[in-house]
């Protein structure tokens, strides 16, 4: 059955995570995406971390279901194959540093000349303009001038932490899929393609902001009135580790049920949500002094009983056998036609009538070079020479 962007051919020029993740999930959806890479090198996540066989696990992830071609985009005649990709595509997807692409002769202008209608994507780090513009970006950039490292901040000391997921590339990734989809339906509905423009900075600052930025929501805002920075809601029982918290008076009464100390209830410190706010210290280590007394299976059952939302703290090996992920049928396990046995999650949204599915493994660099070529009606001699002059591989 198709997905639900079948039909729809990308070109992503894009490396690394945010521009692939996006289109990743497009191509999950059914869109026929043609990862352009350099010759020789290729995407530069193809050599990070332990590969195997030429793929590394990050790589084989996020660029599963597309068709890899290499050319050299440094040279004119690598530039015009580029154009007549483009020029069958609906998409084209680059994360080059601001007006790079120009340079190269790939901006939109050149682009929109052979595809009038295209949705040309432009991801950076901070924009196309202003004093970081230019700079080199990676995850913990983003991470530190968002905002994000402050609010990951250690709960006693106040020492700013980084999150250890590369939390802005992936943000950025959603955000750039959904904004592509988004300029597929207005092409649809006004025949007209768009240039959209997604900064990693302003992905993130927008992702973080309902609680993480909440103080500076309403101007002149009291401190009092505004959260403090979140705790680390990590809990130590008898025999290991559980998360558990209570938001509403119902939840903080069940949990104080639970937990043997039906007097917090009414405790002038904790019976409203305010005061369990701004009393939240206190009221944390109450919390944390009491489950140290039994098992995490005890505590679980007793606060599942009460209705207080609680679960055990999982290791990584545990979350590949938890009950509900296999019940979500979530990870799949199939060989690569190179690298040999995998698993992955799933592409997360169900269809009903336009199923999301895994169809193809990721690519070798520049696998299908051939076949893309041919399909655009390249003979085998011009195919031969392009090669021999290095401008596919």
């Amino acid at each position: 059955m198709a997905g639900a962007l079948d039909g729809y051919r990308i070109v992503d020029a894009s490396q690394m995570v945010s521009g692939p993740m996006a289109t990743m999930i497009l191509a999950d959806q059914g869109a026929d995406v043609v990862k352009v890479e350099p010759p020789v090198t290729g995407d530069l996540t193809r050599a990070l971390g332990a590969s195997r066989r030429g793929l590394s696990p990050s790589f084989a992830i996020i660029n599963r279901n597309k068709r890899s071609i290499a050319i050299d985009l440094k040279q004119s005649r690598g530039v015009e194959l580029l154009k007549k990709l483009v020029a069958r595509a609906d998409v084209f997807v680059q994360n080059f540093r601001p007006d790079t692409a120009e340079r190269m002769g790939i901006g939109e202008r050149e682009l929109r000349a052979v595809k009038r209608d295209l949705v040309y994507v432009s991801i950076s780090g901070f924009g196309e303009k202003g004093p970081y513009a230019h700079r080199r970006v990676y995850d913990p950039v983003i991470q530190a001038l968002s905002g994000l490292a402050d609010i990951q901040a250690d709960w006693e000391t106040g020492r700013p932490r980084m999150m250890r997921l590369i939390v802005p590339d992936k943000v950025t990734a959603l955000t750039a899929a959904q904004a592509i989809t988004a300029a597929i339906l207005a092409r649809e509905r006004t025949g007209k393609g768009q240039h959209v423009r997604l900064a990693m900075l302003d992905a993130v600052i927008a992702f973080l902001w309902p609680e993480g930025m909440a103080r500076y929501t309403f101007p002149g805002a009291k401190s009092s009135a505004v959260r403090p920075r979140s705790p680390d809601l990590i809990f130590e029982t008898a025999d290991g580790y559980i998360t558990v918290g209570a938001v509403s008076d119902a939840e903080w009464k069940g949990l104080a049920t639970a937990l043997g100390h039906p007097e917090w209830i009414d405790d002038p410190r904790f019976n409203t949500p305010a005061a369990r706010v701004a009393n939240v210290k206190q009221r944390l280590e109450l919390t944390a002094r009491v489950l140290r007394e039994r098992t995490s299976a005890e505590w679980l059952a007793r606060l599942e009983a009460n209705q207080v939302p609680s679960a055990p703290v999982l290791s990584r090996e545990q979350v590949l056998t938890d009950p509900q992920v296999l019940e979500n049928r979530l990870i799949v396990e199939s060989t690569h036609p190179h690298a040999g046995p995998m698993r992955e999650p799933r592409p997360a949204a169900r269809f009903e009538a336009t199923p999301a599915e895994i169809r193809r493994a990721a690519p070798l660099l520049g696998e299908h070079t051939d076949e893309i070529l041919t399909e655009f009606g390249l003979t085998s001699d011009t195919i031969a020479d392009l090669r021999s002059s290095g401008i596919v591989a």
